[in-house]
């Protein structure tokens, strides 16, 4: 899929957005977000994305909207970067709208092997069979791999229904872009990011003590003033449920 120029500082953006709001070493990020046109209202979406640390021993995926608390990271500030993310998608579907023949509804996005990958999706999500929750759950299955033995029954059964789904229905046409990864060094939210693993973070946490925490998070919110790529203020209708980025416009 051939990308505009326009496109392209879009992409890098959304990278180095991504980069700074994972405090310590990664192997690979995932990222899904949609954008639905509803008709005679304003648009909706949502966004959510996993990253796996790095190490030698066999890691978990991280919830990207857990980091605050792993991390003891204010929660509202770091709202604003996750918000961030999600303005610079925004502006990438415009910049499709003004572009393209045909416009996505939803992304996936993957960084990994120093590689970026960027999935477009056209699928009607207004006329999906399957909701909010069930397109999470499908979506960790089909890109975190996620062993379908060790899910809820809950779960379980939305990815069976999945299965089934896809078997006599036609999946929607995907567009795929790729290209290196931006390289130039990145600070990240954090200056332990370098040191720190997932669980030396939540150890830490726990023997620090509320005081210690406290300055910890003050100090987060003077970082993100100095901060260049933070001054733009979020949306104002943004909430969220279940750990996912719910968006109205």
């Amino acid at each position: 899929m051939i990308s505009l120029p326009e496109e392209k500082i879009l992409y890098s953006e959304i990278q180095k957005k991504l980069f700074y709001i994972i405090p310590e070493k990664w192997e690979s990020i995932f990222l899904y977000a949609s954008v639905i046109d509803m008709p005679n209202q304003k648009p909706v979406g949502e966004m959510y994305f996993y990253y796996l640390p790095k190490g030698i021993i066999k890691k978990k995926f991280v919830n990207g909207y857990e980091i605050p608390n792993i991390f003891n990271i204010d929660e509202e500030q770091y709202s604003k970067l996750i918000t961030d993310v999600y303005n610079l998608i925004k502006l990438l579907r415009e910049r499709f709208i003004k572009t393209k023949k045909k416009v996505w509804s939803n992304i996936s996005i993957s960084i990994e092997n120093f590689q970026f990958k960027i999935e477009f999706d056209y699928e009607d999500l207004k006329k999906s069979p399957f909701g909010s929750y069930e397109r999470h759950v499908i979506w960790r299955y089909k890109y975190l791999e996620e062993d379908k033995t060790a899910l809820s029954r809950k779960d379980k059964k939305i990815i069976e229904i999945y299965e089934q789904y896809a078997k006599s229905h036609t999946i929607s046409r995907k567009d795929m872009y790729v290209e290196g990864i931006y390289k130039l060094p990145l600070k990240n939210i954090i200056d332990f990011e370098k040191t720190l693993s997932v669980e030396e973070a939540i150890a830490r946490s726990k023997e620090s003590t509320p005081k210690e925490q406290e300055k910890k998070k003050i100090g987060f919110f003077k970082k993100n003033k100095q901060e260049k790529n933070v001054e733009e203020e979020p949306e104002k209708e943004v909430t969220y449920t279940n750990q996912i980025l719910n968006w109205k416009k």
